[in-house]
């Protein structure tokens, strides 16, 4: 089934999730520089639009695989490493920090 569209909201008065960062960061660079649209319109001809469980977002699963193979690390690692690291986050595609594997399982 496709992903659920989730709205983009500022959940925060003061400031956005991406001033938060160094912005000479390579992650917070390279996230900026990626159109997250190529993705989403390659693969989502192949979910279903009606049955199954919705997916996780494409950019997310783009993402985790991409910091698997920039930082050559295994499935699991990657998975414990975007639940501790905003930077990962952002990289695929969070408008806020996400504590814990929760958005994952």
């Amino acid at each position: 089934m496709l992903p659920k569209k989730t709205p983009v909201n500022q959940l925060s008065l003061f400031f956005s999730f991406a001033d938060t960062f160094n912005q000479r960061h390579p992650l917070y660079v390279l996230a900026n520089q990626i159109n997250g649209s190529i993705f989403e319109q390659a693969f989502e001809p192949l979910y279903s639009a009606s049955t199954g469980r919705p997916a996780k977002p494409i950019r997310l699963m783009v993402g985790l695989l991409m910091l698997k193979h920039i930082r050559n690390i295994s499935d699991e690692s990657v998975v414990e490493q975007w639940s501790e690291n905003n930077y990962y986050q952002y990289f695929c595609g969070e408008t806020s920090f996400v504590a814990g594997l929760r958005h994952l399982n």
